[in-house]
């Protein structure tokens, strides 16, 4: 595949860019390319590499590189910060995100991101557990409590997933129970937690530093 986009500038990372230069006859060849974008620009929220690409090509190209870590979220509440979560996995390159509980989420945050990430649901804790057991992959919770590992000293699987408890409670205890390893985020502050999404990106960027290639 080809990619004859053109170079990326902080213009065009931020605002996108108008229909292609030149016209149709200028237009490039390639199944990746969207002709509506071509004629009319393309404004979504992608890196420069991608625009002008349909939907489609973008995530078969994101799933030739995805990496091996899962997130998932308990959603009891509806928390708000599930779409930022979404947001970030995409960014970090994370396989699939998986919504524990409730089906339905606020997409606000994700940004579109979730259009280009893998989105798996599971109703409860057991469901997951089972799905994670079934795929072989170790749970490993992120949360500040009791017997967690800082996480400046853990070693993370390189197929794992990543487990948030929702904004406010935290883990639940069957969540906490599902997990193979509990990983804490070192503070240095008088607040007793952080954000759930701003954890979430720590954590996947622990992750990214051990095993993701430069």
């Amino acid at each position: 595949m080809t990619d004859d986009t053109p170079a990326a500038s902080q213009e065009l990372s931020t605002h996108g860019v108008g229909p292609w230069p030149g016209g149709r006859d200028a237009w490039p060849n390639g199944e990746h390319f969207d002709a509506e974008l071509l004629e009319n620009g393309d404004t979504r929220n992608v890196i420069d590499r991608y625009r002008y690409w349909t939907m489609e090509a973008i995530v078969a190209d994101l799933d030739r590189a995805r990496h091996g870590f899962h997130v998932a979220i308990e959603n009891w509440q509806h928390d708000m910060n599930i779409g930022s979560i979404v947001r970030s996995a995409n960014a970090f390159g994370a396989h699939t995100v998986h919504i524990v509980g409730r089906r339905r989420w606020n997409k606000r945050g994700a940004m579109v991101t979730d259009r280009y990430q893998h989105v798996m649901h599971h109703p409860d804790i057991a469901a997951f557990d089972a799905w994670a057991a079934a795929a072989s992959l170790p749970v490993i919770a992120v949360d500040n409590i009791a017997g967690a590992v800082p996480i400046e000293t853990f070693d993370w699987p390189e197929a794992c997933v990543l487990l948030f408890g929702q904004e406010g409670p935290g883990l639940s205890p069957e969540a906490s129970q599902a997990a193979q390893s509990i990983v804490e985020i070192t503070q240095y502050g008088s607040t007793r937690s952080m954000n759930a999404s701003a954890a979430a990106a720590v954590a996947m960027y622990a992750w990214v530093l051990q095993h993701a290639p430069r």
